[in-house]
């Protein structure tokens, strides 16, 4: 009977196992989703080339994120039974990444389409702000600080340039951004600063009509110098019958103040001394009555207000001269003209021709429309 019992237990066991293989053997293994992994990681892959982890951060971060946690579930199954092993979270963030990658891909083309546009607009702006300092500042004398700034945006938008050549548009616009920032803020001071100087062309443009009014009447010559446009151009009889370049002092926008303050006057004045070639350093040299009795009731009002030094002198000496002609303006204060030039004009002109010094004869809004 005990026999009989334990083969029956034998055979029960055996019927057990019998059953538990054969589950084993036909009931289906979770399978990882690795057709969707793989798909996940091309997508991700292609919106990496195209730049979306530049121009598409948010969506190109999120399909990453949705990976790298698929990727974590994965790891995490496999650590599990093979039969209790569950790869549901791992399918749902693979697709997810997917579509967060198809949309990366999307928006990074489109903002780069928009960024290079952007990019090219603001480098033709750029450039039309370096031509204009150049048409009109090139000569101008602006601080070393605004020269340099200057100097520094230039280079800057050069670099850009060849970034954006290169379709590096997000390193070319950082770049952009410096050069834009440097360029704008000088050219508006440069813009401001002349805007401000041209507040006395009204004065100026009268002095000029006077001026020749007097060659007209009298059938004399005057002179006039247009500081602005660096031109000394002589009348006769109310007409123009020269014109010649002039060099500059060196701080020339405005009037003169002070001695060695290196800025040519500005006002009506006359020749009252003719010096050849032996009388001056200068080969020729035409010494004019500055300062005259305007400017001196200035300076005293000036130095009485406090806003010139108590001890700063006038100046005196300031000349037409010879030996000009270098295109830059390096005098402390007078009118350089070429020595062949000088000749002509120390020929025809007296003690007593008017000479008459202005900012500009022509109008800010003339110049820059011209």
């Amino acid at each position: 009977m005990i026999d009989f019992r334990k083969h029956i237990l034998i055979v029960s066991a055996i019927a057990v196992l019998l059953t538990i293989t054969c589950f084993l053997l036909f009931y289906p293994v979770p399978a990882p989703p690795v057709t969707k992994m793989e798909y996940a990681r091309k997508v991700l892959s292609i919106a990496r080339k195209d730049g979306a982890e530049t121009y598409a951060t948010v969506p190109y971060m999120e399909a990453k994120g949705y990976y790298d946690s698929a990727m974590d579930c994965w790891r995490n199954e496999n650590q599990r039974f093979i039969y209790f092993r569950d790869y549901s979270r791992v399918s749902v963030n693979a697709g997810l990444s997917a579509g967060k990658a198809r949309q990366a891909v999307e928006d990074s083309k489109r903002n780069i389409s928009e960024f290079e546009i952007r990019l090219r607009q603001q480098i033709e702006a750029l450039n039309a702000i370096i031509a204009d300092l150049n048409k009109h500042f090139t000569a101008y004398p602006l601080t070393y600080e605004v020269r340099n700034r200057i100097s520094k945006g230039k280079l800057l938008l050069k670099e850009s340039e060849n970034a954006y050549v290169e379709k590096q548009y997000f390193h070319a616009g950082k770049i952009m951004a410096e050069a834009e920032l440097l360029l704008k803020d000088s050219y508006e001071y440069a813009s401001s600063d002349l805007k401000n100087y041209f507040n006395s062309f009204p004065v100026w443009r009268k002095w000029v009509n006077q001026t020749i009014a007097v060659s007209k009447e009298d059938s004399c010559y005057s002179i006039i110098i247009d500081k602005f446009s660096r031109k000394c151009i002589v009348y006769f009889n109310g007409m123009k019958q020269y014109q010649y370049n002039a060099d500059l002092g060196r701080n020339w926008v405005g009037d003169k103040r002070i001695s060695g303050d290196k800025a040519t006057p500005e006002g009506m004045y006359r020749i009252i001394r003719k010096l050849d070639n032996d009388s001056t350093m200068y080969y020729k040299a035409l010494l004019l009555n500055y300062p005259n009795e305007e400017d001196t009731a200035k300076f005293i009002l000036e130095k009485a207000k406090g806003s010139i030094p108590h001890s700063a002198q006038i100046g005196g000496l300031i000349e037409i001269h010879g030996r000009g002609g270098k295109g830059t303006d390096w005098t402390e204060g007078c009118i350089a003209l070429t020595d062949i030039a000088m000749d002509t004009v120390f020929k025809i002109v007296k003690v007593g021709t008017p000479v008459t010094i202005v900012g500009s004869m022509y109008s800010l809004q003339h110049i820059l429309n011209r």
